[in-house]
């Protein structure tokens, strides 16, 4: 299956579950409050599948698979016969109503739960965190290659993804961190990342580069993959599989290393001596690097030469029994609901940039590369998502299910219900901002791609 063909499925996947299951509870909690369901739609537009049960409910799948809806017996929306009005949702006590409209979100709450177990009891696949290459801030704070980081500030680490996870958040707040790590030597040790010297509008990823870290996993041998005709290398003589030593003195052990090292000894006819392994045999040559001004400042000068491919392989398995996996997917539920909740903060602060905000594509396009990774990736994104849906739809908004439990809460204030003349303005307000925040989305999406 193709990229994109594989990305629609899987969000047609990820959003009929969490739609589904988020509806489902205004659904279960509506009829348990004694209150007529009169539709439940997975999907928006025509029905291309319906029935009807014998309570008189029409449960259907329409063309539109980006939302759906529960449609309640509701005087608000059209006359009700007197046998039935205690079955309308407007006449139930205020504590029904509020319960009914927080049962969604509550229900998606629960499915990340559920996630969360499953892909624990399943096994999720991910990196020892462990030190590969070092550069910029920790070369600078002392760590080393072999370092097995065991904790960021307080958080205790057990995965590469904790450790990254960890270190992004303290590098949106500007925050110097403490890094617990055991050495090569089996050393406890403390380093400090001083994230408060990270430039001030810098956005997440360039930060994340400056930090420096990489896992050893994701090491590139300083292995010759391919070398261009007519190039410095080809002059040279080196050949794919060549294993670089050195350059012009500096050691080489990651390819990273190859293109710094390169602009640092480069100048105007200066050939650089490269030291080579070649099988068994040891190879001086010399190479005058060439000049590439198309390729920016930044690799100015080049050999000629690319990296060999490799392929990262995970060596962890973080997975537990049914109830041991109980306890680790409720604290993983609060960790990202945690966490979740700080990004948000951060964006409205201004301390993170707008551009985190994802749409539509980028959660298609997770959805499917999580669902090429394994059954326990995919489940910790459908997890993450239906998290989303759950904090996103109790924001205060008119239209999502935050803004009606606003309008409960007046009620109950005040006594009596916000005028309908209030509500449809706040609707109006909610769409606008619902339909800023897509675009905005869409638009980060779309440059996302593009760039």
């Amino acid at each position: 299956m193709s990229a994109f063909f594989g990305s629609i499925w899987w969000l047609i996947v990820t959003l009929g579950l969490l739609v589904t299951f988020h509806e489902y509870g205004h659904f279960f909690v509506a009829r348990r409050c004694g209150v007529k369901v009169l539709r439940f739609s997975v999907g928006f537009g025509r029905p291309l599948w319906s029935r009807r049960d014998r309570h008189g409910t029409e449960f259907a799948v329409a063309a539109i698979p980006l939302g759906g809806y529960v449609k309640m017996l509701d005087e608000r929306e059209g006359e009700v016969e007197p046998g039935e009005l205690d079955r309308a949702f407007n006449r139930k006590p205020i504590g029904m109503r509020m319960a009914i409209v927080a049962a969604g979100p509550a229900f998606n709450l629960i499915f990340t739960v559920l996630a969360f177990w499953l892909m624990f009891v399943v096994g999720k696949p991910d990196y020892q965190p462990v030190v590969g290459h070092v550069s910029g801030m920790a070369a600078a704070a002392g760590f080393e290659a072999g370092d097995r980081i065991q904790g960021i500030g307080t958080q205790r680490v057990e995965t590469w993804t904790d450790a990254s996870m960890a270190l992004i958040e303290g590098a949106i707040e500007r925050r110097d961190i403490a890094v617990a790590v055991v050495d090569a030597g089996g050393t406890g040790r403390v380093r400090r990342l001083a994230l408060s010297t990270i430039p001030a509008g810098a956005d997440e990823a360039a930060a994340f580069r400056d930090i420096g870290l990489m896992p050893k996993q994701w090491a590139l041998p300083p292995v010759i993959g391919s070398v261009q005709a007519g190039s410095a290398a080809a002059g040279a003589g080196l050949q794919a599989g060549d294993r670089l030593l050195s350059i012009d003195g500096t050691p080489i052990t990651d390819w990273r290393e190859v293109p710094p090292a390169i602009q640092q000894h480069a100048a105007p006819g200066h050939a650089l001596a490269i030291e080579a392994r070649r099988g068994g045999e040891t190879l001086r040559l010399t190479a005058t690097p060439q000049r590439n001004d198309e390729a920016g400042a930044a690799n100015a000068w080049v050999l000629g030469i690319g990296p060999a491919p490799t392929e990262a392989k995970y060596d962890a398995l973080l997975q537990y029994g049914p109830l041991a996996a109980v306890p680790r997917a409720l604290g993983e539920t609060w960790e990202r609901t945690r966490q979740t909740l700080d990004m948000l903060w951060n964006m409205l602060s201004g301390r993170a940039s707008l551009k985190n905000l994802s749409g539509v594509i980028t959660i298609a396009q997770v959805a499917n590369s999580s669902a090429d990774l394994g059954v326990a990736w995919f489940l910790n994104f459908l997890a993450i998502i239906s998290l989303s849906l759950a904090i996103l739809n109790l924001l205060p908004i008119p239209i999502l299910d935050g803004g009606h439990l606003l309008y409960y809460l007046i009620e109950l204030v005040k006594g009596s219900p916000v005028s309908e003349r209030v509500q449809i303005a706040g609707q109006y307000v909610g769409l606008t901002l619902l339909m800023a925040l897509m675009g905005l989305a869409l638009y980060n999406d779309i440059l996302r791609i593009a760039s």
